[in-house]
């Protein structure tokens, strides 16, 4: 059995192994393909049976092109790049990785807060710059200092990610409240579950943990703002597309949104001309949240679980059955 994988680096950069994928067949791996030239795909694809892409676009052309391929992983949890429709025509399951990362997505959200809440990085630079070594007093903070506890955090989608995060705002001693068109009893333990507008005019924090959906694209504009108190903090490690870009860069130059914290944004990578890069107290991370090792790995294994599966007749996390 042939296996290309299209594109393995952010998945395996050198600190895990492909072995898994060996034992079932014989495995090429490319770092990178074209995300816009198609028949650099079909040329790489070729007549193998099983492919993995994590970004790489599989549109219909490369079925048609490719009729040896009889399996399609996707090393992520989102699978728009592949052309689902095209494969359930020809009878080729479409696998997706869904649970991997649900806790080092929901650590990430926490802790583009803390750093929100307190500059660490920037004191400390401060300090190994001498700072403090000359500094008149004993101690010195450049940005207001934000104590969490007693502060309400609105989680607008609240799955298992949602929840993750949820409870680590709990235990800072938030009240927590959610918003998710499926109220769970396992949500319900974490926080309360309230209307969209209500969370909008309660929450001091808002975290996006919901789909790109078309009922969620550009949730976050200037009217949906409008409605949000004073010096709210957005996070989103979610999708970009959640953004109005233009209307959040807006609300933090003016300061209607005390500040933001993003590891996705519309275009990625991020393009120059995004508003946000210019925004005041706007931290951006290259969407990271989903790549310590131990998520990476699991991600791995499930993988390999999805092909083996498919392998023994009994196929999992099929997303075009």
């Amino acid at each position: 059995m042939k296996i290309v994988i299209l594109d393995g680096y952010t998945l395996n950069p050198g600190d895990l192994d492909w072995d898994g994928l060996n034992a079932l067949g014989e495995v090429t791996v490319y770092d990178r393909t074209s995300l816009t030239d198609v028949q650099e795909v079909i040329e790489r694809v070729g007549g193998a049976e099983v492919v993995y892409t994590n970004k790489t676009p599989m549109p219909k052309a490369v079925f048609d092109a490719c009729p040896n391929i009889k399996f399609v992983g996707v090393l992520a949890t989102g699978y728009n790049v592949v052309d689902v429709a095209a494969a359930k025509e020809k009878g080729i399951p479409v696998t997706n990785i869904p649970t991997y990362g649900t806790a080092a997505v929901g650590q990430f959200a926490i802790a583009m807060l803390l750093e929100i809440c307190h500059h660490v990085a920037h004191h400390s630079d401060e300090v190994h710059k001498g700072r403090w070594e000359t500094n008149a007093d004993w101690c010195f903070w450049d940005y207001p200092l934000i104590e969490l506890a007693g502060k309400t955090m609105g989680v607008i989608g609240f799955g298992r990610i949602g929840q993750a995060t949820g409870r680590i705002a709990k235990a800072l001693g938030m009240r927590v409240i959610a918003n998710d068109e499926y109220p769970s009893e396992a949500g319900k333990e974490i926080a309360e579950y309230v209307t969209r507008e209500e969370l909008y005019a309660q929450s001091d924090v808002i975290a996006l943990h919901c789909p790109l959906f078309p009922s969620t694209e550009g949730m976050i504009n200037k009217e949906s703002i409008a409605r949000m108190k004073d010096g709210v903090i957005i996070l989103n490690n979610s999708r970009g597309p959640l953004i109005v870009e233009q209307d959040l860069a807006d609300a933090l130059n003016y300061g209607k949104v005390y500040a933001a914290g993003l590891d996705v944004v519309s275009a990625e990578p991020i393009k120059g001309d995004n508003p946000l890069l210019g925004a005041k107290n706007c931290l951006i991370t290259p969407h990271i949240s989903w790549a310590p090792k131990e998520s990476r790995n699991r991600l791995m294994n499930i993988a390999v679980e999805n092909l083996r599966a498919f392998v023994n007749g009994e196929p999992v996390n099929v997303v075009n059955k």
